[in-house]
């Protein structure tokens, strides 16, 4: 769902996993901006640990000791991007919150950075079981951020008890995510506007309520 990466690491932990603070936190930092830009330039297939290395200016071993293979720096990053990523919208209305999510998501996927991104760590999950958990947590971390924006519209009455909060904000993402990654179509604000409309108009028909 969304974006940005700064990182931390500590040698005794498994790769991919990290822990900031002084140094370290700025050889993470460096390492997982050069992931990053290899994803934008390569792809995930073109992701290599001794040039991320060369790039981020730290030694190889550091790199392969922390990080392990190119599934441990995605799963680092995605896990970085979670944790960066711009707060949950309160609007003081549904309507206005699953439509700040939705403009969310297409900024994030139209960015000329963020986009190659995503589409190269979405190729990634594919293909790899590592960046595939690492991709479903980092979706997971995001729809936890924004389902209070649900529960606060129960709460108001705008949506009926009961309404499934992280399915509804599936539902504004999934339509964009589609033309981005299956159809390839252009994103554009209309598209934004259109799916958090959609997604607001069947939770208050209580399309999503639990069985």
């Amino acid at each position: 769902m969304e974006q940005n990466s700064r990182l931390g690491a500590a040698s005794s932990l498994t790769p991919g996993t990290v822990r900031p603070g002084g140094r370290t936190a700025k050889v993470r930092a460096a390492v997982l901006e050069a992931t990053q830009e290899a994803l934008v330039e390569a792809g995930f297939h073109g992701l290599n640990l001794d040039r991320v290395a060369a790039h981020a200016g730290v030694g190889k071993t550091t790199v392969y000791r922390r990080w392990g293979s190119s599934a441990g720096l995605v799963a680092d990053l995605l896990s970085d991007m979670a944790e960066q990523s711009v707060p949950a919208a309160d609007t003081g209305s549904l309507e206005g919150d699953l439509l700040a999510n939705a403009q969310l998501v297409r900024e994030t996927l139209t960015d000329p950075r963020m986009g190659p991104v995503f589409q190269a760590v979405i190729a990634a999950a594919a293909c790899d079981e590592e960046c595939a958990r690492a991709l479903n947590g980092f979706y997971a971390t995001r729809i936890r951020a924004w389902a209070p924006c649900v529960e606060r519209a129960a709460g108001r009455g705008e949506v009926p008890a009961g309404t499934d909060a992280g399915e509804v904000i599936r539902a504004v993402s999934a339509p964009l995510y589609y033309r981005f990654a299956v159809s390839r179509e252009p994103l554009v604000e209309a598209d934004a506007v259109r799916a958090a409309a959609a997604a607001f108009a069947a939770a208050r028909a209580g399309s999503f309520t639990r069985n």
